[in-house]
């Protein structure tokens, strides 16, 4: 069944332990999160429709939970939803150059959930709640501009400035909601339309200055772009509030992906989690986008928000580039300093991310013959929350294209956690250029499995999988590996990896649902 939100999945780790240590009680499934698209995806208008199509597939293969791109109006019809333009539009008004958004309509968007929920796939709204984009017209107000590395410090004397911060939505116009926005709405914005000058303008106001409940790069990290909305604005508090009840009866999306939050008030982020579960329901899975390397920042906050936010492991992220990169790397260093590794009920653990991928601003190079690795090192172990990303399913896009990513092998190695990452643990980073781990099974998801990996060659590692598995045959269901290996008497095996840099993943050539690998 579907992840309904963290706490359910926090649960499941939970009892999955509990079982394997004090009683008989059903192992709860895996649960694995896709990112539902890449940055490239065509603006066509229909990718709501190709993921209501790809649904079943991706249920069968272990996707329970979708993380899909902002449904909310952006300042046009190409763009990713980040330029966001108005909240209660979810692709149902003429505005900003036709009804639709770059992935489909309302209605499709609707589709989308149903067939979801009839497939027992959750959907985690990515929210945009940092920034407005697109305004409809300029109003003049008065600001200073600011030092770009140090936003605390203000480099002009105040003067006026004719900014876009006026939001009429003329298109919706009070349906759903009355709010209009306007300068005194935004903290700051980056371009004076009067002479054409782009830099950052702290707005002027009484009592308004930058959020201190940001993070505190650069000085100040309010600002990102676009028009900063300014949270500590009652009416934008309160519109925004009612926003997250009107999207809930919307569509019942089951988490919320919070875009930006290292920019934008923790306090009022907190406030709004405690109104959606008291107005909607307890239990969300949250998710947040602080994509910084500094592990103390990220714990830190985490700490703040009383543990109830996730957060995507980005030092993980950049180990897995940095060790790709390096010929000879020690693996066995691969999760030092991550989120995984101090905090791993509260990491999502990735490969990439819309941000990562090649061309965009955190561009992250990872090797693409380290790519297999790195998805067995988030899928097939016990740690963190793993989220696959759509390009590395379906390919990307763009001017500079890429197929599939590990020979597409993502779907199998998502069904390999799905059947077979359960029970005990047992690692061997004894080696720096190969290392392995086993899972022992449960009493109910009894077949387990053995990965071995290596970046110096074909490499082999004896490993204990069990005394309960002696005799039994495994191969590499992978198929990159031709070998088998019998499990000997006292439940160890000679497990094998190929190539200059690769990975195996064994099981049972007689465990249930092998017949699908390769099929997906």
């Amino acid at each position: 069944m579907a992840q309904p939100g963290k706490a359910s999945w926090q649960e499941a780790k939970s009892s999955t332990r509990a079982a394997e240590t004090a009683s008989r009680e059903p192992t709860p499934e895996n649960y694995t999160m896709m990112e539902a698209f890449e940055w490239y995806v065509p603006p066509d208008q229909k990718h709501w429709q190709r993921l209501r199509k790809a649904i079943p597939g991706l249920k069968a293969t272990g996707i329970d939970n979708l993380w899909i791109p902002p449904g909310c109006k952006g300042s046009s019809q190409n763009g990713n939803g980040y330029d966001i333009y108005d909240l209660y539009d979810l692709g149902e008004f003429d505005q900003k150059g036709g009804v639709s958004t770059k992935w489909g309509t309302k209605a499709d968007l609707i589709q989308l959930f149903e067939s979801a929920n009839d497939a027992g796939v959750g959907i985690y709204w990515d929210a945009v709640l940092n920034q407005k984009a697109g305004a409809d017209r300029t109003e003049r107000c008065d600001v200073v501009e600011v030092d770009p590395n140090d936003r605390t410090r203000a480099i002009t004397d105040p003067y006026p400035i004719d900014g876009w911060l006026a939001f009429d939505f003329p298109g919706r116009g009070d349906r759903y909601s009355t709010q209009k926005y306007h300068w005194y709405h935004f903290t700051g914005t980056d371009y004076n339309n009067a002479n054409g000058k782009t830099a950052i303008y702290r707005i002027l106001g009484d009592g308004k200055d930058w959020s201190k409940f940001v993070d505190k790069e650069k000085g100040n990290y309010d600002y990102l772009m676009f028009a900063d909305v300014d949270y500590t604005h009652p009416e934008v508090e309160a519109d925004v509030k009612a926003w997250s009840v009107w999207l809930c009866n919307q569509v019942p999306i089951t988490g919320i992906r919070f875009d930006a939050i290292k920019h934008f008030s923790e306090e009022f982020l907190k406030s709004l989690v405690e109104h959606l579960d008291t107005q909607v329901r307890p239990g969300w899975f949250l998710v947040g986008e602080f994509w910084k390397d500094s592990l103390d920042a990220m714990t830190t906050y985490i700490r703040n928000m009383q543990h109830k936010f996730s957060l995507f492991d980005a030092p993980l992220v950049y180990n897995f580039s940095s060790i790709s990169n390096m010929p000879g790397a020690d693996l066995t260093k691969v999760f030092e300093g991550t989120l995984v590794q101090c905090e791993p009920y509260n990491a999502v653990t990735l490969v990439m991310n819309h941000d990562t991928q090649p061309d965009q601003a955190l561009a992250a190079d990872i090797n693409p013959f380290f790519k297999p690795l790195a998805y067995c090192l988030i899928l097939l172990r016990a740690e963190g929350y793993p989220c696959i990303f759509y390009g590395d399913v379906y390919g990307i896009k763009g001017d500079r294209p890429s197929p599939p990513s590990c020979g597409g092998k993502v779907p199998d190695l998502c069904l390999a956690r799905k059947l077979y990452a359960y029970g005990e643990q047992k690692d061997y980073f004894y080696h720096p250029q190969v290392i392995g781990w086993t899972r022992r099974g449960t009493w109910d998801r009894p077949f387990g499995l053995a990965c071995v990996m290596s970046n110096v060659g074909p490499k082999q590692l004896w490993m204990e999988v069990g005394m309960e598995h002696s005799g039994e045959v495994w191969s590499d269901i992978l198929g990159w590996e031709q070998s088998r290996v019998t499990i000997n008497q006292d439940g160890w095996g000679c497990f094998l990896c190929p190539g200059e840099t690769s990975v195996a993943v064994w099981v049972n050539e007689r465990a249930e649902g092998r017949d699908k690998f390769g099929q997906l």
